[in-house]
C-alpha cells in the first residue's frame, strides 16, 4: 500500500485546540500539535479545501511543547481537554491569537484590539463542579477524543478540585446505578468555597434511587425536567466570591472556575464603564453572580432567568 503520509507545518492554532497547516491548497487541522512545529501527517477526514488529520510522526517539537500531565490526555482517549500539551503560558498567548483572527475573519472587525487573556490563578484543578457521562458499564468518563459517541472511561481527573477527585475515586458507582435501575444519564460531582460535597444525578425517570451513603456528601437528583429533588444531605452548594456568598441549588448555573470569578467580574466591570443613574439587564442571570457586583453602581439592575431554582437562588 501507498505511504499516504506527508510532511507538514503547523502555522496557526484554531478554535478547539487543533493546529493548522496548508498543503495543496487545503488547510488541514491537527490535534495534539503547535503552530511551529513539523509533523508526518495524515488525513482522517477530507472535506476538499479542508481536512483533518493526525500526527503520525513529530519532526520539530515547539519550545511550549509539555508532557501532560494526565493519562488519559492524547488520540483516541478522553476528548475533555484540547491543550494539555502546550506550556500554559504559552496557551494564553495561543487563545489570544485564536480570539483576534475569528473576529477578523468571521465578524469582519479588522485590527481589533484584544486584550491578553487573564490567566486562572490554578492551571489544574480548578474546576469546582463537573459533569461525567456514563459509559455502558456504567463508569464515569468523558466523550471520547475520536468518537463523540463513545465514552471514554477514566480513573483521574486534574481540572477538578482535589476533593472532587477523591470523592469521583471513592464512588461506589456499581451499586449507585443499580439502585437507579439504569435511570441515571449523567452525573454531576459539586463543591462549595465551604468544603461541602454535593453528587448530582441526572435521570431518565421520576423514579428517586435508593441511596445510603457513609460519604460525607449531599445527593440530589435532576428530573427529565431539570426539577431538583433532595435525597440526601442539602439541597444547594454555597460559593463565596469578593466577599459575597451565593446559594446554587443543584441545577442552578455557577461558573465552575471559581478562582477566576474575581477576574472575570473585574473584566466585566471595567467593560460596563457604568456611571451613576444607569439601568443594567442581566440576561442568563443565573443566580445574580454578576449583578451583585453591578448593583452597588448601577442605579436599576434587572435579571433575566429562566430557571425557577436560580431565580430562588438570586
Amino acid at each position: 500500500m501507498a505511504d499516504d503520509t506527508f510532511e507538514l507545518e503547523l502555522v496557526a492554532m484554531a478554535h478547539g485546540g487543533s493546529a493548522l497547516g496548508r498543503d495543496n491548497n487545503r488547510t488541514i487541522f491537527v490535534p495534539y500539535t503547535i503552530p511551529g512545529e513539523r509533523v508526518l501527517a495524515r488525513i482522517t477526514r477530507d472535506r476538499g479545501r479542508v481536512a483533518f488529520g493526525e500526527g503520525v510522526t513529530l519532526i520539530e517539537a515547539s519550545a511550549d511543547r509539555v508532557f501532560p500531565i494526565c493519562p488519559h490526555f492524547g488520540p483516541g482517549k478522553c476528548g475533555r481537554c484540547h491543550w494539555q500539551h502546550i506550556d500554559y503560558a504559552a496557551q494564553l498567548l495561543l487563545k489570544q491569537d485564536v480570539l483576534s483572527d475569528q473576529l477578523a475573519r468571521i465578524a469582519g472587525i479588522e485590527d481589533a484590539h484584544v486584550s491578553p487573556v487573564i490567566g486562572s490563578p490554578e492551571a489544574w484543578s480548578y474546576n469546582y463542579h463537573m459533569t461525567f457521562s456514563l459509559d455502558e458499564n456504567g463508569a464515569l468518563g468523558f466523550m471520547s477524543a475520536d468518537n463523540p459517541e463513545r465514552v471514554f472511561p477514566i480513573s483521574e481527573c486534574h481540572i477538578i478540585h482535589p476533593d472532587l477527585l477523591a470523592l469521583f475515586q471513592s464512588l461506589q458507582l456499581e451499586e449507585l446505578t443499580k439502585a437507579a435501575n439504569g435511570g441515571i444519564e449523567r452525573i454531576r460531582l459539586q463543591i462549595g468555597t465551604d468544603g461541602a460535597h454535593m453528587l448530582i444525578l441526572y435521570m431518565s425517570s421520576e423514579d428517586a434511587p435508593n441511596i445510603e451513603t457513609d460519604m460525607p456528601t449531599s445527593v440530589n437528583m435532576l428530573l427529565p425536567d431539570n426539577e431538583p429533588v433532595n435525597l440526601i444531605g442539602q439541597s444547594h452548594s454555597r460559593y463565596t466570591v469578593g466577599g459575597r456568598e451565593f446559594r446554587v441549588t443543584a441545577g442552578s448555573a455557577f461558573r465552575a472556575n471559581v478562582s477566576q470569578l474575581e477576574n472575570l467580574i473585574g473584566a466585566v466591570l471595567d467593560a460596563l464603564e457604568l456611571t451613576e443613574g444607569e439601568a443594567v439587564l442581566d440576561l442568563y442571570a443565573g443566580v445574580g453572580l454578576f449583578s451583585a457586583f453591578i448593583a452597588p453602581v448601577a442605579a436599576l439592575v434587572t435579571l433575566v432567568e429562566s430557571y425557577p431554582p436560580a431565580v430562588t437562588d438570586a
